[in-house]
């Protein structure tokens, strides 16, 4: 299958970074476009990037479908655009809180979230509510590093991350650990092994649910609330976001 993963911030060095590490994921015969959006924000980190986030991205989504694409994935731990996302897309499109979250449930009773800024943890409580995955979720902890600090030399990141994930372990009595942003995609297996527990990194649990969809045939329902949106006309710098004159799929 085609799958294509978006970056919904404007990072290159992310971009690059979300696709090694969905790659090293994916099955043989999966192919994996990464890309981000020409329009937006450098990093999501409040309501405000979320939003402007969410045209650039949708943008990507229309092209996806001009792709053939089988499938895509919004690589921010926001989910920004996901519900309007699965409106436009035949296929269907997973974000990586959602994928991590329900993973991570999997395996073990009890997950704490490792996010980046403490502004962010309300939106990680509001999605675990809205996944009904807040009885799992123990706890949501911020390491307090903006999200393009992630890759940068001297950083400390790394350590960071390290330290809260094992408070976590210690105070939250969590049992697995779900990273909260695409960004620490590649600390995954390293985290895994260092700490002794299950390790989920959103970016790979999309890519591997993506996988388990398209082998059980499995597409996003168009029959109701996630059907194509009624086209109207759309005016100012949002025009050629109308859906006048698409093609519609599947049952509305």
């Amino acid at each position: 299958m085609k799958i294509k993963i978006i970056n919904p911030n404007t990072s290159r060095s992310m971009t690059e970074l979300i696709g090694r590490c969905a790659r090293q994921r994916a099955l043989p015969g999966t192919e994996v476009l990464v890309v981000h959006p020409s329009m937006g924000p450098a990093s999501i980190e409040s309501h405000y990037d979320e939003v402007l986030a969410v045209p650039g991205l949708l943008q990507e989504i229309r092209s996806g479908e001009a792709q053939g694409v089988g499938g895509h994935v919004i690589a921010c731990f926001g989910d920004p655009g996901l519900q309007a996302a699965r409106e436009i897309a035949s296929g269907p499109v997973l974000g990586i809180a959602e994928s991590a979250m329900h993973l991570a449930s999997l395996v073990a009773p009890r997950f704490s979230v490792v996010t980046t800024l403490g502004r962010t943890v309300g939106q990680a409580w509001h999605l675990a509510e809205v996944y009904g995955m807040r009885r799992f979720c123990a706890n949501v902890r911020a390491c307090e590093i903006p999200v393009l600090e992630l890759d940068r030399p001297g950083s400390g990141a790394r350590q960071r991350i390290l330290a809260e994930c094992r408070q976590a372990l210690r105070e939250d009595r969590a049992e697995a650990i779900v990273l909260g942003c695409a960004g620490m995609a590649d600390l995954c297996d390293e985290l895994t092994a260092l700490l002794g527990v299950p390790v989920i990194d959103g970016v790979g649990a999309a890519v591997k649910l993506l996988e388990a969809l398209s082998g059980l045939g499995l597409r996003t329902s168009k029959h109701g609330e996630w059907a194509l949106p009624p086209a109207k006309p759309v005016s100012g710098l949002l025009a050629d976001f109308s859906l006048l004159g698409e093609p519609v799929h599947g049952a509305a």
